[in-house]
């Protein structure tokens, strides 16, 4: 009977070969997901829900000033014009108010003042244009104040005339006084000073 029991030589191993082959395949590089690179900085946090509520809140409270504030901007710039200018761009009196006017005329001692116009010499040296025109009421007291201006010089008739205009003259009084500087008081009735009737003289 043979052997077959197989024998080796002195120092060899055996070598085995197995009939199963690993069918796990081996990972290689390329099957491995890409993994994108840290940041080079962290990201910055997320503003609280609670901060941002307050600045919409405080924008919305700002606007909400800034549209207040051009309102009665604007309100307050259309009513002060209405009430200040007239049809002609002149002022206006105020409601209840009424605009006297009229005319003065210097008489005596009316000189030619070299600007196109005429003021007073001698005794009569305190009338000429910015002399003041006073009103006062039924009782007498200063209700309204402005001055002559625009004068006319008549070299013929050697007079100086000059346009009185007061606004601002409370109405609802029967009667006014007129005072041209300090020459004394000239009364009109209600109806004449509202009409443009006044006419004043001196001299």
């Amino acid at each position: 009977m043979t052997n077959s029991t197989p024998s080796w030589a002195d120092g060899e191993q055996p070598t085995t070969t197995s009939s199963t082959t690993d069918s796990t395949p081996t990972p290689t590089t390329s099957d491995v997901p890409d993994v994108p690179p840290m940041p080079a900085t962290p990201p910055a946090a997320a503003p609280a829900a609670g901060k941002t509520g307050i600045r919409r809140t405080l924008t919305t409270l700002l606007i909400g000033a800034v549209a207040g504030a051009s309102i009665v901007g604007g309100t307050w710039y259309t009513t002060s014009r209405d009430n200040s200018i007239t049809v002609d761009g002149k002022p206006a009196a105020p409601k209840g108010t009424f605009t006297l006017k009229g005319d003065f005329t210097l008489a005596d001692g009316a000189v030619d003042d070299g600007i196109g116009g005429c003021e007073g010499s001698g005794g009569y040296d305190d009338i000429a244009l910015g002399t003041s025109v006073t009103v006062y009421d039924a009782a007498g007291a200063v209700i309204a104040t402005s001055a002559l201006t625009l004068s006319e010089y008549d070299e013929t008739a050697g007079t100086c005339t000059y346009d009185v205009s007061v606004p601002g003259v409370p109405g609802g009084e029967d009667f006014y006084q007129v005072e041209i500087s300090h020459r004394g008081k000239i009364q009109l009735s209600a109806e004449e000073a509202k009409s443009g009737g006044f006419s004043g003289s001196l001299g």
